[in-house]
């Protein structure tokens, strides 16, 4: 009972029980306003044909009488047919026809319209019909009866009746058929769909909706709905590592941070100890915050946050404002910092955003080619269009990055061992993958001989050169 309950609450069966119940609707109406009306069309040829009969046998009698019309009669009662003659005297005995019986009431009641009544033949045996006939009244009390068997219209509507019963019979059959396929199909792709999705309420993340490969509803609703899933995955990993990681990397200053303070309240009471210690303290905040500050930026981005408007923006402009504002920084370090960019390329982007990554990448170029540059240091920023996409460069010529390491350094929090002894928090790259990944784009690491060479490759969504 369980499992019919189960099936009766269905979509599919009330959707089969309510087409079931159009259709059948549907098709008895037809089938009857057919039958009706063919029932209408042969009843209207029979009362002709009878008007056509009864204005022949007029003719008769005008030219041959009473026994003109008997003759007439008699001759058309021996031919094959369904038509039907009667002639009697005024005392009722049969002078012509071949009608043996017919109500007694209906020669004494003649009118002008046919009706319909049973008879018997003379040559039936018996056998009890039904025809529509009409008594005509003659001179000296003598009836005449004119009529056509209806057994063919009776049969007709026997063919009609059965007709319908089989129609019903077979269409509820394949209504009940197509019903227990679609039930069966849809309830397991439901099952499938439900069983998974308690997986994954239970945290299992990985568990994804079965597509039948069909390309149906179901099919689009799994894709969508993985794809969904696929994010939602990504977002809680990330969100994992980010967790992880501010346990692990952000421990050593907190720690740092709390012996500082604790070493000067051990200390002999001095301003200037004091003093030393608050100075620290404010700048190890400073580069606590802005940790924070990069991991609440990355989290944004990756999850779809743009912190300001799609706009249109000139790169050539972009790159040029950045590289101004890190000139006084580069001259300090001996660098020299130079642009490329020939010409306007306008892409739909977030300036800020755009500008923030640029930054990134100029910072950590500059701590990095004025350590340990191979000759004079030097920076370049390159702005271009290449097909459908804009790629910016940033490239120097310091120690640059292994291969092997190349996709490591993209997450957050990792520095290499050469860059230990630098201050930095390892996010600066992390976010501006993320930036590119908010824009579509792809950041790729790759070799300047000697150096690293950073590029950043975004579409050029409506773009205007």
């Amino acid at each position: 009972m369980t499992a019919l309950g189960k099936v009766l609450r269905t979509t599919a069966f009330k959707l089969s029980a309510i087409y079931i119940v159009v259709f059948s609707f549907f098709s008895v109406f037809f089938v009857l306003y057919i039958s009706y009306t063919a029932n209408q069309l042969l009843g209207q040829q029979l009362q002709a044909t009878i008007a056509a009969e009864i204005y022949g046998l007029a003719d008769q009698y005008r030219s041959g009488g009473l026994p003109g019309i008997v003759d007439a009669i008699d001759q058309r009662s021996h031919q094959p047919g369904a038509s039907l003659y009667l002639i009697t005297d005024v005392s009722g005995r049969i002078l012509a026809g071949n009608v043996s019986r017919v109500p007694a009431t209906l020669l004494n009641s003649s009118g002008a319209a046919p009706v319909t009544v049973p008879y018997e033949r003379i040559a039936g045996g018996g056998t009890s019909n039904v025809a529509m006939v009409q008594v005509i009244r003659l001179p000296n009390g003598f009836r005449m009866l004119v009529g056509r068997d209806i057994g063919e219209r009776e049969q007709f509507r026997r063919i009609i009746g059965r007709a319908l019963a089989w129609a019903l019979a077979l269409m509820i059959a394949l209504a009940l058929m197509s019903w227990f396929f679609v039930s069966r199909r849809v309830l397991k792709r439901i099952d499938s769909l439900s069983a998974t999705s308690r997986r994954i309420m239970a945290g299992d993340l990985s568990g994804r909706l079965e597509m039948a490969g069909t390309g149906d509803e179901f099919d689009r609703l799994a894709e969508s709905l993985n794809a969904m899933l696929d994010r939602i995955e990504h977002l809680m990993q990330g969100l994992k590592d980010v967790s992880d990681n501010i346990a692990h990397d952000l421990k050593t200053p907190l720690t740092r941070l709390r012996n500082r303070v604790e070493a000067a309240l051990a200390s002999p009471p001095s301003n200037d100890t004091y003093r030393d210690a608050l100075q620290a303290t404010i700048e190890e905040s400073d580069q606590l915050i802005k940790t924070f500050n990069a991991l609440l930026m990355i989290a944004r981005m990756e999850a779809g946050s743009q912190d300001g408007a799609m706009i249109s923006v000139e790169a050539g402009a972009v790159v040029r404002d950045v590289a101004e504002l890190y000139e006084p920084a580069a001259e300090e370090k001996g660098v020299a910092l130079s642009v490329d960019a020939p010409e306007p390329v306008t892409l739909i982007a977030n300036r800020e955003l755009l500008g923030q990554a640029l930054a990134n990448l100029i910072d950590n170029a500059l701590k990095y080619s004025a350590a340990s540059a191979s000759g004079t240091p030097k920076i370049v920023l390159t702005a271009r269009r290449d097909g459908p996409s804009l790629v910016l460069q940033v490239a120097d010529n310091g120690p640059g990055i292994p291969e092997t390491d190349r996709a490591r350094v993209l997450e957050r929090f990792v520095r290499l061992e050469e860059s230990r002894s630098l201050p930095g928090s390892g996010l600066g790259l992390s976010l501006v993958a993320a930036v590119a990944r908010l824009h579509h784009g792809a950041i790729e690491l790759g070799d300047a001989k000697p150096g690293l060479v950073v590029t950043l490759r975004l579409p050029i969504d409506q773009a205007r050169t």
